[in-house]
């Protein structure tokens, strides 16, 4: 067996599924972090898959004194937030004082502990048309400028529901071939003492779905559960709804603060006051212990040396 297969011949298990995770089998091994010693100030750089409701969870389920901000837009690729002619689409209607800051301020201030940076989807078009692999790198060259303490992180996200590939499919092939080798390969192989490190949301997601369609989580039917509805009531097959941001908060949290989210609250606010729809406490703990496997798994989260479990 060749390397390349022997890498996706390795599988994690849990509940009884196993799914590849050999595929980060580290084309760029990273050193590990210590754990945070205090709350985070998090700058959170995207589009709609952040999202306004994720970044309140996560300021729910992280310790008192967690901050974070954020600059938005919708489909946004990292290259339309780094240009000045580029334009950002929805920019005024999701980005207001007091969470919003200017990114490129922000980023090259020096004031955050974590920098997440998130790249559009299609990711294919944003290798191909976007620079994402040198955008990448613009952005996270001004963070590393900024504060020698700055942590950075790439959100890894996922595609349509009705990807003509497969949904599942692309999460498991994609992490090796675009997210680690494409997005971060060059800045990889020119920054690998202080690398950008991996929120692995889209590998998560993909693991809920297996546990899903096993039965394993109660009182969800199906991963289409965890994505939003249109405005018409049709189900929207890129954009996830409450529960869908409680699971991408989660491994946010997970993989910034090193800790186990298993316990967390199940319950918590949206943005605007009232209830955000909750899992059973049974599938949340499920929910829980999927993302805390898969963080553990995946050396380029940081919580672990690459080689090592």
């Amino acid at each position: 067996m060749g390397r390349r297969s022997l890498l996706f011949a390795l599988t994690t298990c849990l509940y009884g599924l196993c799914y590849p995770l050999g595929a980060e089998a580290a084309p760029f091994p990273v050193p590990a972090l210590p754990p945070p010693d205090r709350p985070l100030k998090v700058f959170h750089l995207g589009h709609s898959l952040v999202g306004p409701v994720m970044p309140h969870m996560l300021g729910q389920l992280a310790p008192d004194g967690h901050g974070w901000n954020s600059q938005l837009g919708s489909g946004t690729a990292l290259k339309q937030h780094w240009e000045p002619d580029e334009a950002i689409l929805d920019f005024d209607l999701v980005n207001h004082p007091p969470v919003w800051r200017d990114a490129k301020e922000a980023i090259g201030s020096g004031d955050y502990d974590a920098v997440v940076l998130t790249e559009m989807v299609e990711l294919r078009d944003a290798v191909k048309y976007f620079g994402s692999a040198k955008y990448l790198r613009r952005w996270a060259a001004l963070a590393r400028d900024g504060a020698p303490h700055t942590r950075i992180y790439l959100y890894e996200t996922w595609h349509h529901l009705d990807d003509p590939d497969g949904w599942q499919a692309r999460i498991d092939a994609d992490l090796e071939r675009l997210w680690l080798g494409k997005v971060l390969g060059s800045d990889s192989r020119r920054n690998p003492k202080r690398p950008v490190y991996l929120i692995p949301a889209g590998q998560v997601m993909g693991a809920v779905a297996q546990a899903i369609e096993a039965g394993q989580i109660e009182g969800v039917a199906d991963i289409s559960d965890l994505f939003a509805k249109t405005p018409e009531g049709k189900q929207d097959t890129i954009h996830i709804n409450d529960l869908g941001s409680y699971v991408v908060a989660l491994t946010h949290y997970a993989v910034l603060y090193h800790k186990s989210p298993v316990g967390l609250p199940h319950r918590l606010s949206r943005p605007d006051g009232g209830a955000a729809t909750a899992f059973s406490r049974p599938a949340a703990q499920k929910v829980q212990e999927i993302v805390w496997q898969v963080v553990r798994a995946l050396p380029r989260t940081g919580l672990v040396e690459a080689g090592q479990g």
